[in-house]
């Protein structure tokens, strides 16, 4: 959460504040449990702590914060109940947005989730652990929004905020390596959904969206435990 960018216009600052505490949040900078002090955070960003305020309310809103009363803010630290409930989740989303994508994604849409795939290939663990996941956070996110189901789209996109991407550089198992036996199956359940949506197959778009969902998160879970 560096102060190396000039704070922008005030109306602006609070949405500021968000995104860098957010950026510190999945880099791991605050951990699950931490503290986050409205003025510390004022004080190393040169701001006052009323946008500091309404920029950790936007937080807890999207699940990354939690607000305790009379003691302040911290990071959420997500139970194996709650990565069950998330993925259960996500998987019913996702899977119903890749249903509606198989109808409505266009050419350019499949080269580019295609691209992103061939990248993903490229990345090995733990080197390229950072760009594999950012990958495939873009891969996932491509397909929910290629639904044009606005607020679907809103609702994943919210829950791919708070999770997995802020979650898997916070869950110690998972920090700096893949979880055990993923590598393989990943790659081949991400082709599978491609090869889906390039069919135009939506009901088999939503069955393998929805099996890689739920395969990713018994992996986790396992590895959690």
């Amino acid at each position: 959460m560096g102060t190396n960018q000039p704070s922008p216009a005030p109306k602006q600052r609070a949405e500021w504040i968000a995104e860098r505490l957010r950026h510190a949040i999945e880099e791991g900078e605050f951990r699950p449990g931490d503290w986050i002090r409205q003025e510390h955070v004022a004080q190393r960003l040169g701001v006052s702590q009323i946008p500091v305020r309404e920029a950790l309310k936007q937080l807890v809103a999207e699940g990354l914060v939690e607000h305790v009363p009379f003691r302040g803010a911290r990071v959420i630290q997500f139970t194996v109940e709650d990565v069950e409930d998330l993925y259960a989740v996500r998987a019913v989303g996702e899977g119903r947005a890749a249903r509606y994508a198989a109808a409505r994604i266009t050419s350019a849409e499949l080269r580019t989730l295609e691209r992103l795939h061939r990248r993903m290939l490229l990345c090995k663990t733990p080197d390229d652990l950072r760009e594999y996941r950012e990958l495939n956070r873009s891969f996932h996110v491509a397909i929910i929004e290629a639904s044009r189901r606005p607020y679907l789209v809103r609702t994943l996109r919210q829950l791919w905020v708070a999770f997995p991407t802020m979650g898997w550089g916070n869950i110690p198992q998972v920090a700096t390596t893949s979880a055990p036996e993923r590598e393989g199956p990943d790659a081949a359940e991400h082709a599978a959904i491609l090869e889906a949506l390039a069919a135009r197959d939506g009901e088999l778009a939503e069955a393998t969206t929805r099996a890689h969902i739920e395969s990713a998160a018994a992996a986790l879970v396992a590895a959690m435990r």
